[in-house]
């Protein structure tokens, strides 16, 4: 007797329903995709009990004819694509006709469908992939998809689904992810008869992403706009300061289509790196317009993943993307200030008009008179005039700057020696002489003009330019032309807080730089530039490490890049290969392991492969070397520090992701002392 058998069709439909459907989310996404691609402009979705026993999704889109209905149920029965050659060129997000057979294979389904030609419409249901209604009715234009019950014939199945509330969860997150990949159509998602998410479908994507996330998480967004080799990414990205605590915040779309990429993710970290406090993640809404045939969707049966062509080109795409828009419109961080009252009107208002007072200077210890209804009585006698305040020394110019360190002054930050100090004298920037600086105003300024506050605009004149794959090839110095323009203000040291920050002026705004943060990142960037070609140290033993042979292909690929790493590496008997010398940095750390993560890196097509272990001991060499909190430093040298660092787009976080500097402006000082309103 034979041992094969064909399996039911009741059977068959079971399994092939499990590859898509495997809880309620997975329905609403099949039906949402649908209603999107019928041109819907408005989409509304409604779940009890977490999806487990009502979901209805209804759209306003094209509907369908009345002979066509009972068809879209039938496996495999889609109006997508028509013959092979149009796999290759898919636009649409469901194209396999595989989702309303797999859903009433597990589920109760009532459809109500109209096109606007239609005079009447169609009420067609089934369960279990049986027809139980098939009717002419009135019913508005578009489509309406009513699944109960889902798994009531899949005991096993029904059993593995989570509690309620996480399952409406899915669906909520579901359903905030189409909304945020079509932000010209108008999503709106009732849980238990409660509405939470209504977007404009105006089809502007910070309302789509304002209506998801709410508005802080919108305000700390910075916008992304750069074309790659044919692909063009735009969307959102989060500020350093605001990065998350995981990756959930991580949406990536292609065509459209939101998509789980390691590549994506992978480029988009490494741009935030360096950049970032240790243990937090960045935020993005990047949308990746990519030629159809250089992308396969039809890899996975949910469509979460797709297959690059080329994912180093995605991955240096997404990355030039990021880095571009972070040297763009990441300025250091502005402080806000409450504009509410601070003060009450009693304490505001509380002296009295008998009280004398006199005009505050800073040439002077202030003295406020005793008023005379405070006076002892009897005692008439005017005080004496309080002696003048001491005038402190001026002290003696001194020769202080931050130029480009030497090899020499390298190696004495990593051992540890403090380089800001003991190299004052090397440097040739004078500090300005007493009576060049300009005098102290005592009188009153006058009352300023109202202002228009605006968004910072990037000058025209700022020196930004786009970076891309050849930003990091070294080239001849070119021959530049310098032209007369007019001066930006520069940033002038008005002293120093709790010996750690430094007050400054620029403009009309205040500064507030840390000056350890500050100094610890310009050595980091000096010692980075000084590693990108480290010399090996010979081992007398050669170490043989295992790699796996993906990692093993991409050493024997890149070994030259490996070579400027500081790493002597040959290929042996595969998957291993010989290390022969390491960079004389790395310490007593194990070869072995950052090997590996090389390798690791390599693979990923990170453009930066260098090993995190790297990045650690420059942190650490950097952050001994820089001044500390407490030091003692002249106005000079914290001028110096200052104007090296203020127009540095490479020095805005610290090693460790904390802020170099923040500003405040004029207009907000005044709002604070009630001189504007």
């Amino acid at each position: 007797m034979s041992e094969i058998k064909v399996l039911s069709k009741e059977v068959s439909e079971l399994i092939a329903a499990g590859e898509v459907i495997d809880r309620p989310c997975s329905i609403i996404k099949e039906l949402v995709e649908n209603s999107i691609d019928a041109g819907a402009s408005v989409i509304t979705v409604e779940i009890k009990n977490g999806g487990r026993t009502y979901i209805r999704v209804t759209d306003n889109g094209k509907g369908i004819t009345y002979e066509d209905l009972p068809v879209a149920f039938v496996r495999h029965a889609t109006s997508k694509i028509t013959r092979k050659q149009d796999l290759d060129s898919i636009m649409t997000l469901g194209f396999r006709g595989e989702a309303l057979a797999s859903i009433c294979a597990v589920a109760k389904v009532d459809v109500l469908t109209k096109r606007p030609e239609d005079d009447l419409g169609t009420h067609y249901a089934i369960e279990a992939a049986q027809q139980t209604a098939y009717e002419e009715s009135g019913c508005p234009d578009g489509t309406t998809f009513t699944v109960r019950d889902i798994f009531y014939n899949v005991p096993a199945r029904l059993k593995f689904l989570k509690k309620d509330v996480t399952e409406a969860n899915a669906a909520a997150d579901l359903v905030s992810k189409l909304s945020l990949s079509h932000p010209e159509i108008s999503f709106k998602f009732i849980r238990d008869n409660r509405t939470e998410l209504l977007t404009a479908g105006d089809g502007k994507l910070f309302s789509a992403v304002y209506a998801v996330f709410g508005r802080e998480f919108a305000e700390s967004m910075i916008e992304v706009d750069h074309t790659y080799q044919g692909m063009h990414i735009t969307g959102f990205t989060v500020k350093p300061l605001s990065s998350k605590p995981n990756r959930r915040f991580q949406n990536f779309f292609v065509n459209h289509r939101y998509i789980k990429s390691r590549a994506m993710a992978s480029a988009l970290e490494e741009a935030y790196r360096n950049q970032i406090m240790v243990g937090k993640f960045p935020a993005c809404v990047m949308f990746v317009d990519i030629p159809a045939g250089a992308v396969d969707v039809n890899v996975h049966p949910a469509k979460t993943e797709v297959r690059f062509s080329n994912e180093k080109l995605m991955h240096e795409a997404v990355f030039f993307a990021v880095k571009n828009a972070l040297l763009k419109f990441d300025a250091p961080n502005r402080m806000k200030l409450d504009n509410s009252r601070n003060f009450s009107e009693r304490q505001l208002y509380s002296v009295r008009p008998e009280d004398t007072g006199e005009q505050l200077r800073f040439s002077q210890p202030v003295q406020r008179p005793v008023p005379p209804a405070k006076q002892a009585p009897g005692f008439n006698k005017p005080e004496p005039p309080a002696p003048p305040a001491p005038t402190a020394p001026v002290p003696e110019p001194v020769s202080v700057g931050f130029k480009k360190l030497d090899t020499e002054q390298i190696e004495r930050a990593k051992s540890g020696e403090d380089i800001f100090l003991s190299d004052l004298e090397k440097t040739d920037v004078k500090t300005p002489e007493p009576d060049t600086l300009p005098p102290v105003q005592d009188a009153e300024p006058p009352e300023p003009e109202a202002v228009k506050v605006t968004e910072p605009i990037l000058p025209e004149d700022s020196g930004y330019k786009f970076i891309n794959a050849q930003s990091f090839e070294k080239k001849p110095e070119p021959v530049t032309i310098e032209y007369a323009k007019k001066e930006s203000p520069k940033p002038v040291v008005v002293g120093e807080l709790f010996k750690t920050f430094v007050v400054a002026q620029c403009g009309d705004e205040m500064i507030l730089m840390d000056k350890h943060a500050a100094h610890e990142r310009y050595i980091f960037e000096q010692i980075k530039e000084d590693a990108n070609n480290l010399q090996p140290q010979i081992l007398l033993d050669p170490i043989t490490v295992l790699l796996s042979y993906a990692e093993y292909d991409a050493v024997c690929e890149n070994l030259e890049k490996i070579a400027t790493l500081g790493f002597e590496v040959e290929p042996d008997a595969a998957p291993t290969v010989a290390v022969k010398g390491v960079p004389i940095i790395l310490g007593d750390n194990d070869p072995t392991e950052v090997l590996c993560e090389l390798a690791k890196n390599l693979m990923e097509n990170k453009l930066n492969p260098q090993s995190e272990v790297f990045d650690d001991l420059y942190h650490s060499v950097a952050c001994k070397a820089a001044i500390k909190a407490n030091d003692n430093n002249s106005l000079a040298e914290l001028q110096t520090l200052l104007d090296d660092v203020y127009e540095n787009d490479d020095i805005r976080y610290c090693p460790h992701g904390r802020p170099v500097m923040i500003k405040l402006g004029k207009r907000d000082i005044e709002k604070q002392f009630r001189r504007i309103v």
